[in-house]
């Protein structure tokens, strides 16, 4: 699961068992109340089985923790006290750049025409919050070794069959 920590919502993505594909899965509108927001967030991280959670951090484009950065870092800090789960600070300089610039591809019209709320391919056009938390899941994906299971779901959790041991 990766979490894009927006001032006003916080887009939510996930990945496959196997750790290829990032799909925005929607956004949680902040309700003003800091602490309620991450019980929100813990409890979806709860109720998705992730092992993993990957939270966008709005570095600087010089690399550096700006204002933003910090108030993200203290936002990881807080949520990883609620959850079991691992969570892990990940760059996401220009995430929503790239967020925007795939909406405006999904929503090409012809000119004169009126913007599509809908992609060509007829499913809705994912919020952008949700978009760019899929990007910076993409980019964490990319960057580790392959093999190395999903983010979301039951990835890399094993069951008990034919031909494993007990002990």
């Amino acid at each position: 699961m990766a979490i894009d920590l927006g001032e006003r919502r916080i887009g939510i993505a996930m990945s496959d068992p196997q750790g290829i594909l990032a799909t925005p899965q929607g956004v949680l509108l902040r309700s003003g109340d800091e602490r309620a927001d991450l019980l929100r967030l813990a409890r979806l991280v709860e109720e998705s089985g992730v092992e993993t959670v990957v939270v966008g951090l709005p570095l600087s484009l010089t690399g550096r923790k700006g204002p933003a950065a910090r108030a993200a870092a203290d936002e990881i800090e807080a949520l990883s006290h609620l959850v079991a789960v691992p969570i892990l600070a990940f760059d996401e300089r220009l995430s929503t750049v790239e967020a925007a610039r795939r909406r405006r591809e999904r929503a090409e019209t012809p000119a004169g025409s009126r913007p599509r709320r809908r992609a060509l391919s007829g499913r809705p056009i994912p919020p952008i919050d949700a978009e760019a938390a899929a990007i910076v899941l993409e980019a964490f994906l990319a960057s580790r070794p392959r093999g190395g299971g999903g983010v979301g779901g039951d990835s890399g959790r094993r069951s008990k069959g034919a031909g494993d041991d007990d002990g």
